[in-house]
């Protein structure tokens, strides 16, 4: 269908049926620095004419960086299965399972799904997905909060400023005491957070491996929370639980992730998948639903929504959550990804990630003017000091086909000089080696 501009007397007639006399009376109540800078737009296309519009402008994207950017979000090679199966019209289509009489085929799936990572974790239970690592921090404390009936959140600081920040907004409202501990060489100071520790605290949160890439064991300092009747919240990265102790090993209470490093693509920022597992005592405090096996009549085995806590629409303050949704379909990814490699894939590509991180640290270090900071064991991310600007560096490195990092200076005060690098499976020995070449070049 052609399109048909119109008249001045139908421009007219519609201004005064909203009952304004003019384009710009239409605008009033708008500030003029935030009114479109004009209305002249360009004429109707086709769709094709659309389409090849929009390619050229895709192809002006820098997409062949080769890829040592981590900060919570990896580079990992997804199987072709994951998208064959998931792609498969009985699960793209669902939104999301709240009722009760959901298919068998997705409430199996949800469930398998959590026992993958009750698996990976070593936790008694996991819901069937948040909204991504961020959210589940929150959710997170919030169920410390409920549980203990305390209002005050230790952090360490080299818990993922993203999610702290969204554990600020979240709770900008609400009477909670905040208490943010320093890293010290990298690993979390335990004075500080021995120190903070009272009859007021909900929970501790850390993360291993840490925002820094240090990979720390948190044993002590969730022993220290209990002594305290505090929770102990370990948020970690789901890659690493193929070689580095798990949170339930810690003791956690609660361990919370970010899942895209399962199965999903980076896709410039989502749609993500937060994961939460907690001990069997906690169940009735977490969020989202809970999918569980059973017998039908007959004894045939079959599946039900066991919890579902969506009474946010009825409880209001008093809810569990007022979170009103999942991530079934990434959910789906991560436990097809999770099924494909089993317990061995992923202890060998944990191995494999690591190996590279080694590797790489090596290769960098023989550089002039950089110094790898080895004050703590990594898993595949590691922190170097350059002798200028990480941003500078970083920008030059891209001219050169590489995202070298996170210039840690964007989170950080006092460490602008200073770049976080990650490596995975993906990062081939030539891709590596050019890497280093070009870092040599650009400093």
């Amino acid at each position: 269908m052609s399109y048909i501009p119109h008249t001045e007397e139908q421009s007219r007639q519609m201004l005064e049926a909203i009952g304004v006399s003019s384009i710009e009376e239409l605008f009033n109540e708008i500030k003029p620095q935030l009114r479109p800078r004009s209305f002249d737009i360009p004429q109707a296309m086709s769709e094709q004419e659309v389409v090849s519009c929009m390619r050229r402008l895709a192809l002006k994207n820098v997409t062949s960086l080769k890829n040592f950017l981590g900060a919570g979000f990896y580079d990992h090679y997804i199987p072709a299965a994951v998208d064959m199966i998931a792609s498969r019209s009985e699960f793209y289509t669902a939104y999301t399972p709240y009722q009760p009489e959901c298919s068998q085929g997705w409430l199996q799936a949800i469930y398998e799904y959590q026992t993958a990572i009750c698996q990976l974790t070593g936790m008694d239970c996991a819901n069937s997905s948040l909204y991504d690592g961020g959210t589940a921090i929150y959710e997170a404390a919030m169920m410390a909060i409920r549980v203990t009936g305390r209002t005050k959140i230790i952090m360490d600081s080299g818990l993922n400023m993203i999610y702290r920040t969204m554990l600020y907004t979240y709770m900008s409202n609400l009477n909670i005491e905040f208490v943010e501990t320093p890293v010290i060489h990298g690993q979390s100071s335990r004075d500080e957070i021995f120190r903070h520790l009272d009859e007021k605290t909900a929970a501790v949160i850390t993360q291993n491996p840490n925002f820094f890439g240090a990979v720390d064991d948190h044993s002590d300092i969730v022993e220290k929370a209990h002594s305290a009747g505090a929770l102990a919240v370990i948020s970690v990265y789901p890659v690493s639980l193929g070689m580095l102790k798990t949170p339930a090993e810690m003791g956690a209470d609660i361990a919370t992730g970010e899942g895209q490093s399962l199965g999903l693509p980076l896709s410039f920022g989502g749609p993500y998948l937060g994961f939460i597992a907690c001990k069997q005592a906690l169940t009735r405090k977490m969020p989202g639903r809970i999918v569980g096996a059973t017998v039908d009549k007959d004894g045939k085995r079959g599946f039900v929504l066991t919890l579902q806590a969506r009474e946010q629409h009825i409880r209001r303050e008093r809810a569990t959550s007022n979170i009103c949704s999942n991530e079934a379909l990434c959910a789906l990814r991560s436990g097809i990804y999770l099924s494909l490699l089993g317990r061995s894939g992923m202890e060998n590509l944990a191995r494999l990630n690591y190996d590279k991180c080694e590797y790489t640290k090596d290769c960098v270090e023989k550089i002039p003017g950089i110094k790898v900071k080895r004050s703590s064991p990594t898993f595949n991310e590691f922190t170097i000091a350059l002798n200028r600007n990480a941003d500078v560096v970083a920008e030059k490195m891209i001219d050169r086909g590489f995202a070298p990092g996170f210039p840690l200076g964007k989170f950080y005060k006092g460490m602008n000089n200073y770049l976080l690098v990650a490596v995975t499976e993906k990062r081939t020995r030539q891709e590596i080696e050019q890497f280093v070449q070009a870092l040599e070049k650009v400093l």
